[in-house]
């Protein structure tokens, strides 16, 4: 894996979510297949996931997007003027070991494997996890720039 680490400004340059929703704090390690990136953001008491006073397990899913999409922007041609779009249109098989992601007191490791990639889907396996111990984990699919299927 490439050991150039990223932090939240180069990631909030390189995908669409801006401010309190961009979730991630940095890429710890990527390669062609592979992405860890860390966050914080999930104890934060403005963060804009949280309802009814929590951050529920399912908000897990919106941290693994977002490290799909950081990985796309890393995966893109060096000569593209910029990553395709893509849209999270699937998740499945999706594990939940825990109800809540603001009660971890550990920074959370955000794992992403892309399994299948073609110029209109990308297919990834992905885990949230702290401190070693597995907290949400799944599949998910992605369709490129779905707005030329028009």
């Amino acid at each position: 894996m490439l050991n150039q680490q990223l932090d939240k400004v180069w990631i909030a340059n390189h995908i669409p979510h801006q401010g309190d929703m961009c979730l991630l704090d940095s890429v710890q390690t990527w390669d062609h297949a592979n992405i860890s990136c860390v966050a914080t953001s999930h104890r934060n008491a403005d963060n804009p996931l949280r309802a009814h006073d929590q951050l529920g397990i399912a908000s897990g899913i919106e941290y693994a997007a977002q490290a799909m999409a950081i990985h796309g922007a890393l995966s893109a041609p060096a000569d593209s003027p910029r990553p395709k779009v893509g849209y999270l249109v699937s998740v499945r098989g999706v594990n939940m070991y825990t109800t809540r992601l603001d009660n971890i007191a550990a920074d959370l490791c955000i794992n992403a494997t892309c399994m299948m990639a073609n110029e209109s889907n990308m297919l990834y396996e992905f885990s949230v996890s702290a401190n070693d111990r597995v907290l949400l984990e799944g599949r998910a699919t992605v369709v490129l720039n779905a707005d030329s299927f028009q």
